[in-house]
């Protein structure tokens, strides 16, 4: 009977103690990461786009414009919510030009401040807001600068005359294939 009544009160002391520790919790500021306000989360593109690759980036700018390669650099903070949003797009920007272009993504608190910057220094094409994209030819020159979260359509229009590639009216539309796709090429069909 003692040993009923122990662990009866030992479930009760547990669920009371677990409600205690979840309003804790939810009061506290220790909270899921939300996209729609300017808390810091962590790196917004593995939080919200699911794509830990794209930072630090492979090339920096110096690097790509020696190399001739078109770049698209993108501004952002990780405690901004249009940053946040739009840090999916920037992941379909690697996902469709990646290969190609160098996808240069820049917190912008890690800009050195300087009174000058050269134009292959990160600091020199951005204007102060965020999230900010700029596209650059193989040339260096700027094809691109939009301010805010730009659509994909936009830069992706530009992207195709950087590569000569034909306009999306003319195209078939740019689809990943499933899993299921790629083992239909490797299996003959039935006659």
């Amino acid at each position: 009977m003692l040993t009923i009544q122990f662990f009866s009160g030992f479930r009760r002391v547990l669920m009371i103690f677990l409600c205690a520790v979840t309003v804790w919790f939810s009061y506290s500021g220790i909270s899921q990461a939300d996209i729609n306000n300017d808390r810091y989360d962590g790196n917004i593109f593995v939080v919200y786009a699911g794509n830990g690759s794209l930072v630090p980036s492979k090339l920096t700018l110096k690097q790509s414009l020696d190399r001739e390669k078109p770049v698209v650099l993108v501004y952002y903070l990780d405690d901004n919510s249009d940053s946040k949003q739009f840090a999916f797009i920037v992941s379909r920007f690697q996902e469709f030009y990646g290969r190609a272009a160098s996808i240069i993504p820049i917190n912008v608190d890690t800009i050195p401040p300087q009174d000058q910057y050269k134009p292959d220094e990160v600091g020199y094409y951005y204007k102060g807001a965020i999230p900010q994209t700029v596209v650059l030819d193989q040339q260096g020159k700027i094809v691109f600068d939009g301010i805010g979260q730009v659509k994909f359509e936009d830069v992706d229009d530009v992207l195709r005359q950087v590569f000569d590639l034909v306009p999306r009216s003319q195209s078939v539309e740019l689809k990943r294939k499933t899993f299921n796709e790629f083992n239909s090429e490797l299996v003959p069909e039935a006659k």
